[in-house]
C-alpha cells in the first residue's frame, strides 16, 4: 500500500511544474496543457484523499472536474484555432484580439 502522502507529493510537484510552465512559456497551447496539468493535479489530490478515507466524494468531484474541463478543452482549443487562423501565431504577447 502506497502511502497518500506520496500521491500528494506527486500532485504537488505536478502542480508546480503547471505553474512554471504557465508563468514561463508564451505559447497559448503550452499555456493551455499547463492549465490542464494543474487541473489533473488537483484531481489526483482528489481521489488520494478519497482512498485514504474511505468515501467517494472525492471521486465523484474528480468525475465533475473532468467533465468541465473536457468543456472547457473544446471551447478552448476552438478559440485557439480561430486565434491562430486571424493572427497567424500562437504567442500570447502578439493577441490582443479581446482587448478593447
Amino acid at each position: 500500500m502506497v502511502p497518500t502522502s506520496y500521491y500528494l507529493i506527486l500532485s504537488a510537484v505536478l502542480f508546480g511544474l503547471g505553474i512554471v510552465a504557465l508563468v514561463i512559456r508564451r505559447n497559448i497551447i503550452t499555456i493551455f496543457m499547463a492549465i490542464e496539468l494543474m487541473l489533473n493535479a488537483v484531481n489526483l489530490a482528489f481521489v488520494a484523499f478519497s482512498q485514504s478515507l474511505g468515501q467517494v466524494d472525492g471521486e465523484v468531484f474528480v468525475l465533475f472536474v473532468i467533465v468541465v474541463a473536457a468543456a472547457e478543452a473544446a471551447v478552448g482549443l476552438g478559440i485557439i484555432i480561430l486565434t491562430a487562423r486571424n493572427r497567424k501565431s500562437l504567442n500570447v504577447e502578439r493577441v490582443d484580439l479581446l482587448k478593447l
